[in-house]
């Protein structure tokens, strides 16, 4: 409730205050370079957009051919600040690692003509995968990636 005597601020200069707020006063606001709260799962927003870059940067490396350069990336910046960052980045470059692997041996079973089959497939997954752990990383939800070899820890 307000108080009666409370003269109002000139026109123009404040709005009515809020719940529990006097004329005059600014809102609670948090201190300048204050990081945004940690979402249900106990991590910042900045850990999920750096936990989903974790995933999508390597459709970024995949331009020039090495789609593992993004999740290394990530993890060589980011890993050391954030343990869900790194977990994320390492599940991704574990994931585009066992790709790479994955695609090689399909390019070289072209010669007996099953490779021409298990190639698209491997893309196809390779496309699959990557989006739903962009996705579920930027909802600040574990992913693991199936079929992969645990490479680096």
């Amino acid at each position: 409730m307000t108080d009666p005597n409370a003269t109002p601020p000139p026109y123009g200069e404040s709005t009515p205050p809020s719940h529990g707020q006097q004329y005059g006063q600014q809102p609670h606001l948090p201190p300048a370079g204050h990081q945004s709260p940690a979402r249900p799962g106990g991590i910042t927003g900045d850990e999920q957009v750096w936990g989903s870059a974790a995933h999508w940067s390597s459709f970024v490396a995949a331009a020039v051919a090495l789609a593992f350069l993004g999740p290394l990336i990530v993890m060589l910046t980011k890993g050391n600040e954030s343990p869900w960052v790194r977990r994320q980045a390492v599940e991704s470059l574990n994931f585009q690692l066992s790709i790479l692997v994955y695609g090689a041996v399909s390019l070289l079973l072209c010669f007996v003509l099953i490779g021409l089959v298990l190639l698209p497939l491997v893309g196809l997954a390779w496309l699959v995968f990557t989006v739903i752990g962009s996705i579920r990383a930027a909802r600040g939800e574990e992913y693991r990636y199936p079929l992969t070899i645990r490479i680096v820890s």
